[in-house]
């Protein structure tokens, strides 16, 4: 939530609820005009059925997993997620799901418990594009 919020409004907020959001937004990328409509969910939401999870993907173009470099849990999670996300969209059609994984926090290095090449490493085996950012700074 902070990573979406950070990019629709520049701002930081450090503490969000387990809350599930839509959200929309217009942005000019090389001269054109692109509505986004980003749908935020909480990762304890995401241990919902398979049901509300395949709604979540058939819905969606593309994905950003978002894991914190802090949380070894979060981060070990994504295989499973990536994995069930191009089965579901992918078995549709011979088209590439874009799929990206970011590493959050990356201004707390002082409690880092996944390291860059990991997250890097785990997006070349799953052919994801692959960022470590800070929503923070």
């Amino acid at each position: 939530a902070a990573l979406t919020v950070r990019f629709l409004t520049r701002r930081f907020i450090g503490e969000y609820g387990d809350m599930e959001f839509i959200y929309s937004h217009n942005l000019t990328v090389d001269g054109r005009e692109i509505l986004f409509h980003i749908w935020d969910v909480p990762n304890s939401q995401q241990a919902e059925d398979g049901s509300s999870e395949e709604k979540r993907i058939q819905w969606a173009d593309s994905f950003v997993l978002v894991y914190s470099i802090c949380d070894r849990a979060s981060f070990n999670i994504l295989p499973l997620k990536i994995q069930f996300i191009k089965a579901t969209k992918e078995g549709q059609s011979q088209e590439k799901v874009p799929i990206v994984i970011v590493g959050n926090k990356r201004d707390l290095q002082h409690q880092r418990v996944v390291s860059s090449e990991e997250g890097r490493l785990l997006a070349l085996s799953l052919d994801c594009g692959f960022y470590e950012v800070s929503a923070a700074e």
